[in-house]
């Protein structure tokens, strides 16, 4: 098969770039990859908190660590709306989620939480027993003014570094240590009224999210443009739809190699397909009369905003 050069141009998509800006204390703010931080100026909780973004030659010949320069610049960007950090939550264990997730516990006193493989990641990183949350899978624990449920989920296809992580894993390691691990869809509610589902990987269970509900969906296609539209119409099906959500805002789709002090670009073609995704998803958004949004960089913006745009400009 010939590979397809290049990579998608985010500027044919700018017009879904039309997430509001977040007017009061509450907010998310989309820092690359899954890397979402919810907070309300009185509490906060964070998926993932991926920072360091190897290169891929590091990633590929070499070992990585968490990069505290780069993970100290990220939390500064981030700003007090950071703190006070209640969790970092890893949607799974691939070094492109979890890798700096314990550095990031450590450095705001949040708790990690997840699975055993997260755990382990945390413990290797000599993060204290007290402060790593192993959850029970769909049932919600409290951190300040949210509340937090971890459904069973699986990883997109192919994953390429599948099982789990079954001990303590001490930076520097190959990028391949980082298993797939347990991989999950996150419910997030808070006491606003407002919910979500964070699902970080283009994967599923079917009926894994029946009977759940979440307003906002916060859409991880990494990998979906190269499963097929078939695989696509099943993916929404499965989350977006199972949760009655009317907005969706799409995650996971930037090349995370690239580091954060530069704009972000798509994934190569080679890896991926997001001009695919988002026209398979657009019309799957435009028969359920859903948004369908990408979010901006570093911006605190509130996706419930009655005022979220319906993407007429839009491709």
């Amino acid at each position: 098969m010939r590979i397809r050069l290049g990579r998608p141009d985010l500027g044919v998509h700018a017009g879904r770039f039309d997430v509001p800006a977040a007017a009061g204390a509450f907010g998310v703010t989309f820092f690359g990859v899954s890397g979402l931080l919810f907070a309300d100026g009185t509490d906060a909780v964070m998926t993932d908190g991926f920072f360091s973004r190897p290169s891929p030659a590091r990633v590929g010949l070499g070992r990585i660590a968490p990069d505290e320069r780069r993970i100290a610049t990220g939390l500064e960007r981030l700003g007090p709306h950071a703190a006070p950090l209640r969790a970092v939550m890893a949607v799974h264990t691939h070094f492109d989620h979890v890798l700096d997730s314990p550095t990031v516990a450590r450095r705001t006193g949040a708790a990690l939480v997840g699975g055993e493989s997260a755990a382990n990641v945390g413990r290797g990183a000599g993060l204290p027993e007290d402060r790593i949350h192993v959850v029970t899978p769909g049932s919600p624990r409290r951190y300040g003014t949210f509340a937090v449920t971890f459904v069973e989920s699986e990883h997109c296809p192919p994953d390429r570094f599948p099982g789990v992580i079954g001990a303590p894993l001490r930076p520097p390691v190959r990028a391949a240590a980082y298993r797939c691990g347990e991989a999950w869809s996150i419910l997030v509610g808070h006491d606003s009224g407002r919910t979500a589902l964070v699902q970080g990987s283009a994967g599923f269970v079917p009926g894994a999210l029946d009977g759940r509900s979440a307003e906002v969906v916060f859409l991880g296609v990494g990998g979906l443009g190269a499963s097929g539209e078939a695989y696509i119409r099943e993916y929404w099906l499965h989350t977006v739809r199972a949760v009655g959500a009317r907005r969706v805002v799409l995650i996971h789709w930037d090349d995370f190699f690239r580091p954060l002090d530069r704009p972000l670009r798509a994934l190569p073609y080679a890896a991926d397909d997001l001009d695919l995704s988002i026209r398979v998803l657009g019309d799957l958004a435009g028969r359920d009369r859903i948004g369908l949004h990408l979010p901006s960089l570093w911006r605190r913006e509130d996706p419930w905003e009655a005022a979220c745009g319906s993407n007429r400009r839009s491709t």
